[in-house]
């Protein structure tokens, strides 16, 4: 992997990220599962899928996907209330997990790859949908199973193509130009 980190280093922060979320926030254990690395386009999938973007010196996306049944088990332990049905605070509690999930993880790769920003997470939920990064990218899928279900953690990550990448907490420096 080009990212500035292992396989195992990414993973190894993923598995720390989701198992400290599942603990503290949601009184859940994840199990995790051996990774591994997808380069072929996505299937159509069913269930929910969150997504949020990394930017910097390494740009990428981090998703969360699930079935709806575990979207439901995931919201309730969060909100401490009860869900038979997809809905916004459904939605929006999927988004929550991945969004400290994803943020630990980036967390742990700033170390390595310098500071990253994140995006406001976007959950897609339906059947037979897919979801696409442009690109000919390489994807980390840490599955994990919890209480008979199974969730997927993925990121991908790729050097920045920009001159100036973004630096969260920095103004973009101006670019003075001599004639």
């Amino acid at each position: 992997m080009e990212t500035g980190v292992s396989h195992e280093e990414l993973v190894q922060a993923i598995h720390a990220a989701t198992a400290e979320v599942f603990t503290t926030m949601l009184g859940l254990e994840a199990a995790p599962q051996p990774y591994y690395v997808e380069n072929t386009a996505p299937q159509p999938s069913d269930g929910v899928v969150s997504l949020i973007g990394l930017a910097g010196r390494w740009v990428g996306t981090g998703s969360i996907s699930c079935s709806v049944a575990f979207a439901l088990k995931i919201s309730s332990h969060l909100l401490m209330a009860s869900f038979e049905a997809v809905n916004d605070e459904v939605l929006d509690a999927v988004a929550e997990v991945t969004n400290m999930i994803i943020g630990n993880v980036k967390t742990a790769l700033e170390e390595k790859l310098g500071p990253l920003g994140l995006s406001i997470p976007t959950v897609i939920y339906g059947r037979n949908f897919t979801t696409r990064t442009i690109g000919n990218n390489e994807w980390v899928v840490a599955p994990f199973h919890c209480e008979g279900e199974r969730m997927d953690v993925q990121v991908c990550l790729a050097p920045s193509r920009s001159e100036n990448p973004v630096r969260p907490g920095f103004p973009n420096p101006h670019v003075v130009g001599t004639v």
